[in-house]
C-alpha cells in the first residue's frame, strides 16, 4: 500500500494527498476504525513534505472521512462505499428513452459525425474554423478589466444574477446598438449565453405549440446552427436563394404567395457561409415585402464588424426605425473571444418581457462573471483598439486568401466581402466530400458546403475559413485544394 502515489505539476500537494487516500477508503484498501501512518511516516513513503500530510489529514477529518484520537492519531472513519450494501446491478437503454428533439441533435451533430480527418492534428492545415485567432487576444487588458470589476463587487459578481442580465452591460449594450443607428424606441434588451442560446429561446417563444413548429423562412445556404435549431424545435425551412447582393427577392415573394410563415431567418451581413453583405437597397426591399406579409424577421447581426472595404450598411434592425418587427441577436464571439459566453437579444419590449421568463425557466442566468468581465473591458476602451488591430490582421489574410484561390483554384465562382471565410462554388456535379477525402489524406481540411442548404444542395460548394490559418499554411493549404480539384475536374471530362 502507499507504492502507487504519484504527484502531477497541476494540483496542490496536500489535496493530491487527500484523494489519493480516499480513494483508498472507497476502494476498501482502508476500512474503518483503521489508523492512519502518522504523518512523518506517510511523508516519508510518499516522498512529500510533512506539512502536506498534516493539511491532508485535516481535510479529510473536515469531510467526515477521518477522526483524529489525541495522542494516538488519526482513524479512517465509518464510510458507506458503494459497495457497501449491493444491489443487482441493472441498465438502461438510454437510446429507446431519447425524445425527437435529443435525437435531431444527434442527427444534425455534424462535428461528432465527422468527415475524414476532422480531428485537428501536428501539421494539419484546417480551414474548417471560422473562430478568432487566440493569438490576437487581448490577455493584458482582459486581466486588467477581471481586477478592475472584482475589486469594485466581486461578492456580488459570484453570486446569482438576474435572468434579465447585468445591468451596467445592457446599458452600454443598448448605447452600442443606438450608435449603429437603431431607434430603442419601445425596445429592450435580454442578455443570453451567446448566439447559440439566444436564438434557442426565440424559437422557444416564436414556435407554434404541441411541438408543430411552423414555418420559417431563410437564406439558402445559411448558417448551420441555425439550421440545426430551426430543425429541432420542428420548423419546417423554406431557404431561398442567395444573388450576389443578398437574397432573391423574386423568389422570396413566391415563396411568401405559397405558405403563412412564422417568421424569417437573416444573415444580412457577411453571411455565413457565403460572406455576401446584402446590398442596403435590397434590406429596404425586405423590410417592406416582409412587413406586408407580417413575418417577423430573427436578424443575425454576424461579423458586423469585420468590414474590410466598402460603405457600411445599417443592420436590419436600425432601417426597421420604430417598428418591431425585427429581433436582433447579437454577439462579440467571432470578433472578439469566444471563451466570454455573451450575447444580447434586442427586441419589441413586450416580445423581451416573455423571452425573460423563458430564459430564467432555462437557465436562471447568463455568467455575471462574464458579463461585468465584458462591461469592464467595454468600459476602458478597449473595443475599438483591440478591432482596428483584429481587422488589420484579418484583412491581411482575407486578401492573401483570396488571391491564392484566384490563383490556384478552378471555381466557378467566389464570395465573401470580408469577416473570416470565403465560399466558393464549382461546376454542376463536382462534388467537395470528394475533393475533402483527397486533400485530408495530405493534411488539408476544408468545410464542404451542401451542410448550410437546407434541401441537400451544395455539394458543388465549400467554405474556407481562413481565421486561425498563417499566410504560409494558406498559401500551401490553397495551392493543395486547387491541385486536387484540378484533377478531378480533369477526370470529369
Amino acid at each position: 500500500m502507499f507504492n502507487d502515489f504519484k504527484l502531477v505539476a497541476e494540483a496542490p500537494v496536500y489535496v493530491q494527498v487527500k484523494n489519493y487516500i480516499k480513494r483508498l477508503m472507497m476502494q476498501g484498501a482502508l476500512q474503518a476504525g483503521q489508523r492512519l501512518p502518522s504523518t512523518r511516516e506517510l511523508a516519508e513513503l510518499l516522498g512529500v513534505s510533512r506539512g502536506s500530510i498534516i493539511a491532508a489529514y485535516e481535510a479529510l477529518t473536515d469531510e467526515g472521512l477521518a477522526y483524529a484520537v489525541t495522542g494516538k492519531g488519526s482513524f479512517v472513519a465509518e464510510v458507506s462505499t458503494p459497495g457497501a450494501h449491493a444491489i443487482p446491478a441493472w441498465r438502461m437503454d438510454w437510446h429507446e428513452r431519447m425524445n425527437r428533439q435529443a435525437r435531431l441533435s444527434v442527427e444534425l451533430d455534424h462535428m461528432k459525425r465527422s468527415w475524414p480527418g476532422l480531428r485537428a492534428g501536428k501539421g494539419k492545415i484546417l480551414f474548417t474554423s471560422i473562430a478568432p485567432d487566440e493569438q490576437l487576444f487581448d490577455l493584458e487588458n482582459v486581466k486588467r478589466a477581471f481586477l478592475d470589476r472584482m475589486a469594485v463587487e466581486g461578492r456580488v459578481l459570484l453570486n446569482y444574477g438576474y435572468a434579465k442580465g447585468y445591468k451596467p452591460l445592457i446599458d452600454d449594450l443598448l448605447k452600442y446598438m443606438e450608435h449603429k443607428g437603431v431607434d430603442l424606441t419601445g425596445k429592450d434588451m435580454l442578455i443570453t449565453s451567446g448566439f447559440t442560446e439566444g436564438l434557442d429561446i426565440v424559437l422557444s417563444a416564436i414556435g407554434r405549440d404541441g411541438g408543430a413548429g411552423g414555418r420559417m423562412l431563410c437564406e439558402n445556404p445559411t448558417h448551420q446552427t441555425a439550421i440545426k435549431n430551426l430543425r429541432r424545435h420542428g420548423f419546417e425551412i423554406s431557404g431561398i436563394p442567395m444573388e450576389p447582393d443578398g437574397l432573391d427577392l423574386a423568389a422570396l415573394e413566391r415563396e411568401l404567395n405559397k405558405h403563412a410563415f412564422d417568421g424569417a431567418f437573416l444573415v444580412p451581413s457577411y453571411h455565413n457561409p457565403t460572406g455576401i453583405v446584402t446590398s442596403a437597397e435590397k434590406r429596404l426591399a425586405l423590410l417592406e415585402l416582409l412587413g406586408r406579409y407580417r413575418v417577423p424577421i430573427i436578424e443575425d447581426g454576424f461579423n458586423e464588424e469585420l468590414r474590410y472595404s466598402g460603405s457600411h450598411v445599417a443592420p436590419l434592425i436600425a432601417m426597421a426605425g420604430q417598428g418591431n418587427g425585427v429581433v436582433y441577436l447579437g454577439s462579440f464571439s467571432k470578433v472578439l473571444f469566444p471563451g466570454i459566453r455573451v450575447g444580447w437579444v434586442l427586441a419589441d419590449r413586450e416580445l423581451i418581457e416573455v423571452l425573460e421568463s423563458v430564459k430564467r425557466a432555462r437557465s436562471i442566468h447568463t455568467s455575471t462573471l462574464d458579463q461585468s468581465l465584458l462591461y469592464q473591458y467595454l468600459l476602458n476602451g478597449n473595443l475599438e483598439k483591440y478591432l482596428k488591430r483584429a481587422r488589420t490582421e484579418y484583412r491581411r489574410k482575407y486578401e492573401w486568401t483570396k488571391a491564392c484561390c484566384e490563383r490556384e483554384v478552378p471555381y466557378s465562382r467566389l464570395s465573401g466581402s470580408g469577416g473570416l471565410h470565403l465560399f466558393l462554388e464549382f461546376p454542376d456535379g463536382f462534388d467537395t466530400w470528394e475533393l475533402l477525402e483527397l486533400c485530408a489524406n495530405q493534411g488539408v481540411l476544408f468545410t464542404p458546403g451542401d451542410m448550410f442548404y437546407v434541401d441537400g444542395r451544395g455539394r458543388n460548394t465549400m467554405r474556407i475559413g481562413f481565421s486561425r490559418v498563417s499566410e504560409e499554411d494558406i498559401e500551401r493549404g490553397i495551392r493543395l485544394i486547387g491541385e486536387m480539384a484540378s484533377k478531378l475536374l480533369g477526370d470529369q471530362n
